[in-house]
């Protein structure tokens, strides 16, 4: 596990972009992207370069159950946004919201296996979640149905008009997929991810308590992160 340090969530945003850009240059194919305000300056700084990804593959960690991806808050909506409409892939793939269960695991399953991760891209919660997979998940989990906490809808429910609006379930992949990729970097901005990053990279031992600390048995980890977030752990 490399940790990397640096002032702010901007020079991490092209930390992070440098070693995309160096992936797909070295052959990396298919990249695992993430949603959120996290890799949001990341997004801004490949649509800002001459990166091409028009031969790449992205697959996306989850999705709101029941939204369209069409949805002005959906994940998909959220990459076409910032990411696909300006520098689109050869396929983009993210889970279907409106989807039944047994379908749409099934579905995305088949797209994992197809389209190993050469590169997967993580933000972190403050309880140490990656993706939707909260504390007590499976280590073994695959791609399967998340019923959101309540600190989770409490947290997106600035995003919707009101708060009956805020889906209560998601797509994500588990945390086994997430460990297929051969690469992860994992992004942490800000004092608020200070406590999760400090029991991420002080764990001697996972547990599913802490969703995270799955990823010190990854063999290909660096975690970026800013002063603010790092500052438990310096």
């Amino acid at each position: 596990m490399e940790i990397i340090i640096v002032e702010n969530k901007e020079e991490g945003s092209i930390k992070a972009y440098e070693l995309i850009h160096k992936a797909l240059n070295e052959g990396a194919k298919v990249f695992g992207l993430a949603t959120g305000s996290t890799p949001e300056i990341m997004y801004e700084k490949l649509v800002e370069s001459d990166i091409d990804f028009s031969e790449a593959v992205s697959v996306n960690l989850d999705e709101y159950v029941g939204l369209s991806g069409d949805h002005e808050q959906s994940y998909r909506y959220f990459m076409q946004k910032h990411l696909f409409d300006k520098k689109p892939f050869k396929a983009s793939y993210v889970p279907n919201g409106l989807n039944d269960e047994e379908t749409e695991v099934a579905r995305y399953e088949k797209i994992l296996a197809e389209n190993p991760v050469d590169l997967q891209i993580l933000g972190i919660g403050q309880n140490g979640h990656i993706a939707f997979n909260e504390p007590g998940t499976s280590f073994d989990s695959i791609t399967h149905k998340v019923e959101l906490t309540d600190s989770t809808i409490q947290a997106n429910k600035r995003f919707f008009e009101k708060e009956e609006d805020v889906p209560r379930y998601a797509y994500s992949m588990g945390l086994s997929s997430i460990m297929n990729a051969k690469k992860i970097i994992l992004l942490a901005f800000g004092e608020e991810k200070a406590q999760a990053v400090k029991d991420l990279v002080t764990a001697e031992v996972a547990t599913e308590d802490i969703p995270s600390t799955i990823l010190i048995n990854h063999p290909d980890v660096t975690i970026i992160v800013d002063e603010a977030a790092a500052q438990l752990i310096k």
